[in-house]
């Protein structure tokens, strides 16, 4: 069982919902990134979720497209991502962290120099954004031979085929995006997703988690009253970068500890 099977385990035996928040990995700077994941634990997070930056994204909005070009110009990759694990490690050896990225990275790194690497880095959980799981069954198998867990993306369009394909071979949670569109877009619609997180839970094993359009606590106590875990991103994000790089940790620390406050309530 690795980590993020145990954080699930006990936020189950509490009675608590798990509070994943998204940042980019070398944003607002590579300088900040690992204090700004002990911030975030430190405002309740349960696990973390770490941005691989990279150059051609489909799935993210513009507040994280600006996070990513950040991050690339002051020359973060996935090499410096591993690093930021290894850094936060030594002092959380608890908080499950997962990387969330596209498929190039990984597959120039090389995919099984990028699986020892991670594993060896302290991450728990890989969420490869345009790795469908019809396609990456034999990653996923190496991932999981790693104690690694393959997280996937489902959305409001997915079959029921799609639906048990990840139910077959996720592991840790699924990522469930709440609308149709990219990160940080609005009108999301809490009806729509009570009535879609049943027919995930028939084929999937596994935690549900859901984001994208989740922005404030409100938000996210509705959220959370139907899934088993809140994802944040966008919204941090855009409170990081109105704010000098070195008041990120705070800035994460005070908008983290209002969701944890609001899903607790």
């Amino acid at each position: 069982m690795n980590r993020i099977d145990q954080r699930f385990a006990q936020l189950r035996a509490a009675g608590r919902k798990a509070l994943i928040p998204y940042v980019t990995a070398g944003d607002p700077a590579p300088a900040v990134t690992v204090d700004l994941m002990h911030a975030l634990v430190e405002g309740g997070a349960d696990l973390i979720e770490l941005g691989v930056p990279f150059s051609d994204p489909m799935a993210d909005g513009p507040v994280i497209q600006r996070a990513t070009e950040r991050a690339i110009a002051q020359g973060v990759g996935l090499g410096q991502v591993l690093d930021f694990v290894r850094a936060f490690r030594r002092q959380d050896a608890q908080t499950p962290v997962v990387l969330m990225g596209y498929a190039n990275p990984v597959e120039r790194f090389g995919i099984d120099a990028f699986i020892a690497a991670a594993r060896e880095a302290g991450v728990d959980g890989v969420l490869i954004v345009d790795y469908p799981p019809q396609e990456c069954e034999d990653f996923a198998r190496r991932l999981k031979a790693a104690e690694l867990a393959p997280i996937f993306l489902l959305a409001p369009t997915s079959t029921d085929q799609r639906i048990a394909e990840v139910g077959r071979i996720a592991s840790g949670y699924v990522y469930y995006v709440s609308l149709k569109g990219v990160t940080g877009a609005g009108h999301l619609d809490t009806s729509a997703v009570a009535a879609m997180l049943p027919r995930i839970r028939a084929h999937v094993g596994v935690p549900v988690g859901v984001g994208f359009g989740i922005r404030d606590a409100q938000t996210a106590k509705a959220i959370g009253s139907l899934a088993d875990a809140v994802v944040i991103g966008s919204r941090l994000i855009e409170l990081m970068e109105a704010r000098p790089a070195d008041q990120a940790p705070a800035v994460a620390r005070a908008f983290v500890q209002d969701i944890r406050r609001a899903l607790d309530a």
